[in-house]
């Protein structure tokens, strides 16, 4: 379930530090929380498909471990951004 470009622009947007800022840590993880959410959405009505569920799990490790990255840096940071994203940190 990837994003088309009107929806990552929007992301990109949204959660960017300057004007030039499309890989910063905040878009990453913006960006692969949308991606869950709708691979989450999709394996609600598919239970068997297996190899999107790996996916899914490796998406959720690679988000940890950039939220992780964050709380490293910035506590303050890391905590606006699960409030915004409304996650669980």
């Amino acid at each position: 379930m990837s994003l088309d470009t009107a929806e990552k622009q929007k992301l990109i947007n949204s959660y960017q530090q300057h004007g030039t800022d499309t890989g910063s840590v905040e878009v990453q993880v913006a960006m692969l929380t949308e991606r869950i959410s709708k691979l989450s959405g999709h394996l609600q009505g598919n239970n068997h498909d297996f190899s999107s569920r790996k996916g899914l799990l490796k998406m959720i490790g690679r988000r940890k471990r950039l939220l992780n990255y964050v709380r490293e840096q910035s506590e303050k940071r890391y905590s606006d951004l699960v409030e915004k994203l409304k996650i669980r940190g």
